[in-house]
């Protein structure tokens, strides 16, 4: 036995007229087809040669390839020149740009570099400071050091576009450099004593400052590398759109 339909049925509300389409974010990539921007193409692909031109003349005259190729500075500006071609390829065939936290990871990664050569070890008045090379072995340093970033940061400011990076990034991007710590230390308990470039940097010369002030030393670059990365961070939410139809 099912129950007895009622005779008085209520008022069922009326169907609107136009469909309510629910709000939705879609990002700008997927309606906006990228344009060819080969100028763009040409500026990073200049960039990436500059780089490679500073790691070789490094090669060449800084002693060990080994040595020269443990440099944080070496390795980030090789990084840097294979971005840089990639977002040249991609600048150039009109496809979709490279992801903003790689581009910026890779800029981050020069800048810090150069900040820890130019404050560490040239300044006179710090308590690590080396001593300068010599003919090309100057022309690499100025390259790699001062050159490489400057352009890099100019490509960032011209051609890329504003707010996209976020807060939640700089902890990985950290991840880099405390490998590269831990690359290092290992590498010189692995080396024997006496060996040339045993510890590649002053600040991390366990056999002069011992292990407390070394990671100590490594703590106070780790946090200031932090705040250098959530400035940038910062920076690109108000820095202003310089030019129009970027990726």
């Amino acid at each position: 036995m099912t129950a007895p339909i009622p005779r008085d049925l209520p008022d069922l509300p009326p169907i609107p007229a136009r469909a309510v389409v629910l709000p939705s974010v879609v990002p700008p990539r997927a309606v906006l087809l990228p344009v060819r921007r080969r100028p763009v193409a040409v500026f990073r692909a200049l960039i990436a040669l500059l780089a490679l031109t500073g790691v070789a003349l490094a090669l060449l005259t800084d002693g060990p390839l080994t040595n020269t190729l443990s440099h944080f500075t070496t390795q980030s500006s090789i990084l840097l020149a294979l971005v840089m071609l990639a977002s040249a390829q991609c600048a150039w065939s009109a496809h979709h740009p490279l992801p903003a936290p790689l581009t910026g990871a890779t800029l981050f990664y020069v800048v810090a570099a150069a900040l820890v050569h130019h404050t560490l070890l040239t300044n006179p008045t710090s308590l690590f400071a080396a001593p300068d090379g010599t003919g090309w072995q100057t022309a690499a340093t100025h390259i790699l050091h001062t050159a490489v970033p400057v352009a890099a940061a100019l490509d960032w400011l011209l051609f890329t576009t504003p707010g996209r990076l976020h807060q939640g990034q700089p902890p990985a991007w950290l991840l880099y450099p405390l490998a590269y710590l831990a690359f290092s230390l290992a590498r010189g308990e692995l080396l024997p004593p006496g060996t040339q470039g045993r510890y590649l940097y002053p600040f991390l010369d366990v056999d002069q400052h011992g292990y407390k002030s070394v990671l100590g030393n490594a703590l106070l670059v780790g946090l200031a590398l932090y705040a250098l990365a959530a400035l940038l961070v910062a920076l690109d939410h108000i820095r202003p759109s310089l030019l129009r139809g970027r990726r």
